[in-house]
C-alpha cells in the first residue's frame, strides 16, 4: 500500500542513540545532548557526521575546536537517558551526577555507556534545519563489551 507521506518511511531509519558531550574549560562545565544522527563516513582518516541543531551551547564549544565524545547507549542500562531526551535547564546539568572521566583528549567518558569517542570537528555544512559536522575520530573505549547498542526507530522522519 502506498502512502503519501513522505516522512514516514524516513523515519524508519534505524539509528542508534548517542550522547554527545563537550567540556568548557574555561567555566569548568559540560554540556551534552541526545543524538541519533551519527554515522562512520571515513575509514581513512576515520571519520563521523552528526547532525546539530544550531543554537545547542553543546554546538557553539565544537565549533570553537573543542574536542568532545560521543557517548554509545547501550542496551544494558537506559536510565541515564531521562536526563536527555527532552533536554535539561542549565541550572540542573546531569553531567554534575552522572560518573564520568576525562578521555586521553579532554572528551567526557560517561561511565555508563557501552563505548565512547573522542572528536575533533574537520568540517561542518548546513543543508536544512540541522548542521552536519564531520568529526576525525581522535581515540575510543569500550566500557561495555556484551551490550548491544541501543537502536531507534522514529514513527516519521520529520520529528524526533
Amino acid at each position: 500500500m502506498l502512502h503519501s507521506n513522505t516522512a514516514t518511511s524516513v523515519g524508519h531509519i534505524p539509528s542508534g542513540l548517542f550522547i554527545v558531550a563537550v567540556q568548557d574549560e574555561t567555566t569548568n562545565s559540560i554540556d551534552g545532548y541526545l543524538a541519533s544522527f551519527v554515522q562512520q563516513v571515513s575509514f581513512n582518516p576515520l571519520i563521523v557526521a552528526l547532525a546539530i541543531r544550531p543554537g545547542r551551547p553543546a554546538y557553539d564549544l565544537i565549533k570553537s575546536g573543542k574536542i568532545f565524545a560521543i557517548n554509545t547507549v547501550g542496551d544494558h542500562d537506559k536510565s541515564y537517558l531521562k536526563h536527555f531526551w527532552k533536554g535539561y535547564d542549565p541550572a540542573q546539568n546531569p553531567f554534575s551526577e552522572l560518573p564520568h572521566q576525562t578521555g586521553q583528549n579532554g572528551g567526557v567518558i560517561l561511565e555508563q555507556a557501552k563505548s565512547a569517542f573522542e572528536c575533533q570537528l574537520v568540517e561542518s555544512v548546513k543543508p536544512g534545519d540541522h548542521d552536519i559536522v564531520f568529526a576525525k575520530v581522535l581515540s575510543s573505549y569500550v566500557m561495555n563489551e556484551e551490550s548491544k547498542p541501543l537502536v531507534h526507530v522514529r514513527k516519521s522522519g520529520a520529528d524526533y
